[in-house]
């Protein structure tokens, strides 16, 4: 790093929730000010006229920061799209120490950018700074979360309580952490994350269309010996599932399934893969036991676990494994 302020790349991903994605890139661009930062605005082929709006209104107004738009081309899904901005870089030329990726729907408020910043500066040993994610409410969401498991997989559809408390420490999601500290990974809504770091480990792997994604960067960035940083006093107010709208299993897209598969695939071969999917089918099996038993009806609709069985079953036809899409920033 040199001087002493640090430069900032922010990216700031749309597809087709181009008003949202102003009224985010106006929150960060105004948490920006004093900051050396520039702010890139990717159009992930939105097709709907999204592009063209964003250009106008970014030209039209006035930022405290310079903000540009861009098209990525393809929708190659949310690391993909965040991938274009960070390869885009800043319109000065300089390579930024920092790159602060930010959800359309996500809105930092002032000081948030600044204290994910000012963490990683004193924090030389952390890779990834995150930030609390609040309501439109105020109320903190759950944001900061364990590696899955095939632990966690059994727990988390078994939903039975002696279960839960004897693999407490295997959960996925984390008790809402009170202050500042080290977890295991984060949510991409808004995620500070240093630049040396993904020189040496790569960007988002492009094989996840959506979600896994921030679950597998963060896990390569611990297993390069980096920190992941919860930073409660980075607040971020996050409406959540503007652009996905997935709620329910009946929601659940297959390119979900997908990417669980590829998380586990890529920490352990295709058995690892099978041994986690196995948990999950023996712990919904235990769960719809312990319902009948108690007179619980089961949900309406395809049973996720079923649909889960299905998927690796065609997974486990399927030849070979795609390896991991990280490019380098600096290639």
């Amino acid at each position: 790093m040199t001087g002493t302020s640090p430069r900032l790349l922010v990216v700031v991903l749309n597809w087709r929730t181009a008003d949202m994605s102003l009224r985010a890139t106006r929150a960060a661009a105004t948490a920006l000010a004093g900051l050396d930062a520039e702010v890139v605005v990717v159009d992930n082929d939105s097709g709907d006229g999204s592009e063209a709006h964003l250009r106008a209104c970014v030209a039209e107004g006035t930022w405290p920061v310079p903000v540009r738009v861009v098209q990525s081309g393809r929708n190659g899904g949310f690391g993909a799209g965040m991938n274009a901005g960070i390869r885009t870089g800043r319109a000065d030329g300089m390579a930024p120490d920092y790159i602060y990726i930010l959800n359309s729907d996500a809105f930092p408020e002032p000081g948030a950018i600044r204290a994910l910043v000012d963490h990683l500066e004193a924090h030389p040993e952390a890779g990834f700074a995150g930030s609390a994610i609040v309501g439109e409410d105020g109320a903190v969401h759950q944001t900061a979360f364990r590696f899955p498991s095939a632990l966690s997989e059994f727990e988390g559809a078994v939903r039975f309580g002696p279960v839960t408390r004897m693999l407490s420490r295997r959960r996925v999601p984390m008790p809402v952490p009170r202050e500042t500290g080290p977890v295991d990974w984060l949510s991409g809504a808004s995620l500070m994350m240093r630049t040396a770091v993904l020189d040496r480990i790569g960007l988002f792997d492009e094989g996840y269309f959506l979600y896994f994604e921030e679950t597998d960067l963060c896990r390569r960035c611990a297993e390069a010996g980096h920190a992941v940083l919860y930073v409660a006093e980075s607040r971020v107010m996050h409406l959540g599932s503007v652009s996905t709208g997935m709620s329910t299993w009946s929601q659940v897209p297959d390119y979900w399934f997908d990417s669980r598969w590829r998380y586990f695939e890529a920490r352990g071969g295709r058995r690892a893969a099978a041994g986690a999917t196995l948990a999950h089918l023996a712990g919904a099996a235990l769960g719809r036991v312990k319902d009948a038993v108690k007179g619980v009806a089961p949900p309406r609709g395809l049973p996720g676990g079923v649909r889960m069985a299905r998927h690796a079953l065609r997974r486990m036809r399927t030849p070979g494994h795609a390896a991991p899409s990280v490019k380098e920033p600096g290639t």
